[in-house]
């Protein structure tokens, strides 16, 4: 209780003042239009009043209302660093993040190497939320491409221009290419932070050659809540939507990809999707079944007995 109550504290101290922020109503589900939806939800692991819905149709997750486009600029500006340092109690930011990126960096490029080689022709590759250019600059080394990192942090693009990438200070929502593709395309601890997911992977298979790798993680809500057996403890206002395996397998295959291996990271939390471009599925969702699973099972989480 007492290192709660503190944790409680150093977020007070930050002045972010959640219910003040603008924000929009979601009408419809970002994955298949459904507009009934479950609350799940009414505060996230920080304390603040942010409402987790469910699709009834599909099973997506989302926060609901949601900050706006220039609310969460804004956020990742000057706040999103600080609050997740208060909430784990040590200093989080774009300097003492590099190792662990240096780490995850490796994982990824071990995956991505059964299928990038000298014969495959590539060159260009554009990392989306892609941070301090850790990631972009250790998998440039390993496969000889040019990078590109896109990021809303001032903070974090300035480290990627350290390394002498290219940068692109900005959101994936507000991106417009100047017509050239890329070889491979990362979305590395990302997705969970757009706000039109639907959108994005549309944008990125339009961004990928036709021989283009896509490579993707998610973290995975179920194993979030399972791990702390808490579904409040895996909501927070800096991801609007919450993934599980069914429904980023199907954002995929809906928007044009075929899914050629996934990886359950090391961390038990993460799952990465390496993929190519395909014939969209444009009706394929999660069953019925999975759905329902789903949503017994947040609700049973929610009241069994914790064990202390």
């Amino acid at each position: 209780m007492i290192l709660c109550e503190e944790r409680q504290k150093r977020i007070k101290n930050l002045g972010f003042y959640y219910d003040s922020q603008p924000k929009k109503a979601i009408q419809s589900c970002n994955l298949c239009g459904e507009k009934r939806f479950v609350v799940l939800t009414h505060h996230d692991r920080y304390g603040f009043p942010a409402q987790a819905h469910g699709c009834l149709k599909c099973g997506l997750v989302f926060l609901n209302p949601v900050m706006t486009g220039e609310a969460y600029q804004d956020f990742y500006n000057s706040t999103y660093r600080p609050l997740v340092s208060a909430y784990h109690g040590r200093r989080i930011d774009a300097e003492t993040i590099r190792d662990e990126q240096r780490v995850y960096a490796s994982e990824r490029a071990n995956l991505l190497s059964a299928y990038i080689s000298p014969s495959s022709g590539f060159t260009s590759l554009l990392d989306i939320g892609g941070s301090t250019g850790v990631v972009a600059h250790h998998m440039s080394q390993c496969f000889g491409l040019r990078a590109t990192v896109l990021d809303p942090s001032p903070m974090e693009i300035e480290q990627a221009r350290l390394l002498n990438i290219e940068t692109i200070p900005g959101l994936l929502e507000e991106y417009e290419p100047d017509g050239s593709g890329y070889d491979l395309v990362l979305m590395c601890q990302t997705v969970d932070h757009l706000q039109d997911i639907a959108g994005a992977m549309h944008k990125v298979r339009d961004l990928l050659n036709d021989n283009g790798l896509f490579l993707i993680d998610i973290v995975d809500f179920r194993a979030a809540y399972l791990r702390n057996w808490s579904v409040e403890e895996a909501i927070k206002i800096d991801h609007p939507f919450y993934l599980t395996e069914a429904i980023m397998t199907a954002f995929l295959l809906r928007s044009g990809f075929e899914i050629l291996r996934m990886d359950y990271a090391i961390d038990h939390l993460h799952i990465s999707y390496v993929c190519r471009v395909s014939e969209p599925k444009h009706d394929y969702l999660p069953s019925n079944h999975s759905v329902e699973t789903l949503l017994h099972e947040i609700r049973m989480v929610q009241n069994a007995s914790k064990v202390l």
